[in-house]
């Protein structure tokens, strides 16, 4: 791979535009995703801590924003290297910080309501109907149906910005070629994932999940040729290696959610002081300052930030040390798990696992959860049932259900195909915030 396609300033949809001399296209793409309706609703979405009253607790927009500063520091600091060692041009430097954080904002904005247990809750709605299928789920493709039964905020992700919001159907965001690869951790769809651990040939990081509905297959395709994505292609599968930047996009997201996690859980009272600063004193490089007069938290607040500041070096040796193999995609590996602080990070993964995800009010708030989405699912799958029936013709539909699309407001357009329904039922449960999941499933329970 070259920074020169890499760093393609072409956006999907609108090949003709020119940036204007004051803005970077980049710049651009970043405010159209803030200003976005998908972003703001970021704000009453899980991060960890669901449905929590505590205001310092995060949700998932303070989440992104504080990905998108990690991200821009840690892009900041490789750039400056790639121009020192000759790799790129100094105004390239810019560009790639700001693709970064343009990506990093964007890299939640698929997430369903209470966090990855509401990817969970939706795969396995659909999982228990495609058992016994009746209606348009009968009509689903085997292979298409891998990608509803692992439902997955990547790939939803990468179809709200390419095409649900803003321009519909026209290149969505329309944003840059460059940050629409930076944004893809996993340049694959659900069936040829499926191939491929069917054949055990997926021990390549880009891997690890689908990042790819087969609905927006081609335009990513279209993507990945103008970067100059690495493509893998046989019999069974089609996929593309890793943007260079996604690692670091991933990175930012790895040191906020791991250090950051500790906070909320000391904030929450789910660990103690003492566990906290232990862990935080080590990442932060056990630092000396008298911290007499010191609340617990703001010694806590402290140190996440120095570790934060320790955890951006770790990665930027672990690029510049694996530079070649990056470059080359063959490189398999977080940049937080490949630095000199891995073993901490593995050791904060383990404690969140053991005393964080498992404590017993998120637990019973994630089984809450997952009812409530179940709910809602079944309470509006009559809408796109009756749609099929009357050849998706939505001014026929029965009064009941067009009660329903009024009430919920419901987006009935562009489908035309049992697939073009579900997908419609995964953008509209997906795109709920966790207090409005619960609303509509009280509505549509009737309590």
């Amino acid at each position: 791979m070259n920074w020169t396609e890499l760093l393609c300033s072409e956006r999907l949809g609108d090949k003709n535009y020119q940036p204007g001399a004051s803005r970077s296209i980049f710049v651009q793409d970043h405010d159209r995703i803030v200003f976005s309706a998908p972003f703001r609703r970021l704000a009453n979405k899980t991060q960890v801590q669901p449905l929590y009253e505590h205001d310092h607790v995060h949700h998932r927009l303070i989440h992104s924003i504080e990905v998108s500063s990690v991200g821009r520091s840690l892009a900041m600091k490789i750039g400056h290297w790639l121009e020192e060692h000759g790799h790129i041009g100094a105004n390239d430097v810019s560009s790639i910080a700001n693709i970064v954080q343009a990506a990093c904002v964007a890299h939640d904005i698929g997430n369903p309501p209470f966090g990855h247990s509401g990817e969970e809750a939706m795969g396995g709605w659909f999982a228990e109907r495609f058992a016994a299928p009746t209606g348009i789920l009968a009509d689903i493709d085997k292979a298409q149906q891998s990608e509803f039964i692992k439902f997955e905020g990547n790939a939803q992700g990468f179809r709200i910005i390419t095409r649900l919001e803003m321009y519909r159907n026209a290149g969505g965001m329309r944003l840059s070629k460059a940050t629409l690869g930076a944004f893809t951790k996993y340049p694959v769809s659900a069936s040829t994932l499926q191939n491929l651990n069917s054949t055990s040939q997926n021990d390549y990081i880009g891997l690890k999940k689908f990042g790819l509905f087969s609905s927006e297959l081609e335009l990513f395709s279209e993507v990945a040729k103008a970067i100059g994505l690495p493509e893998e292609t046989n019999v069974d599968a089609r996929w593309w290696r890793r943007h260079p930047l996604v690692f670091i996009v991933e990175a930012a997201d790895d040191v906020c959610y791991n250090i950051v996690d500790l906070e909320d859980a000391f904030t929450t009272g789910e660990l103690p002081f003492d566990t906290v600063k232990k862990i935080l004193h080590e990442v932060a490089g056990k630092p000396n300052r008298d911290v007499t007069g010191y609340s617990q938290a703001e010694h806590i607040a402290f140190l996440r930030a120095l570790s934060i500041g320790k955890a951006i070096d770790s990665c930027f040796e672990a690029f510049t040390r694996n530079y070649e193999e990056i470059m080359a995609g063959t490189f398999s590996a977080s940049l937080a798990e490949a630095g000199p602080l891995a073993p901490l990070f593995n050791d904060i993964k383990k404690l969140s696992r053991d005393q964080i995800f498992t404590a017993r009010r998120k637990t019973e708030l994630e089984v809450s959860g997952r009812r409530t989405i179940g709910n809602v699912m079944s309470g509006i799958l009559p809408v796109y049932e009756n749609l099929a029936q009357v050849k998706w013709d939505a001014s026929k539909l029965s009064e009941h259900c067009q009660q329903l699309t009024r009430a919920l407001d419901l987006d009935l357009r562009d489908i035309n195909s049992p697939v073009q329904a579900l997908h419609a039922l995964a953008d509209f449960t997906s795109g709920m915030t966790d207090r409005y999941a619960l609303r509509i499933s009280r509505m549509l329970s009737g309590t």
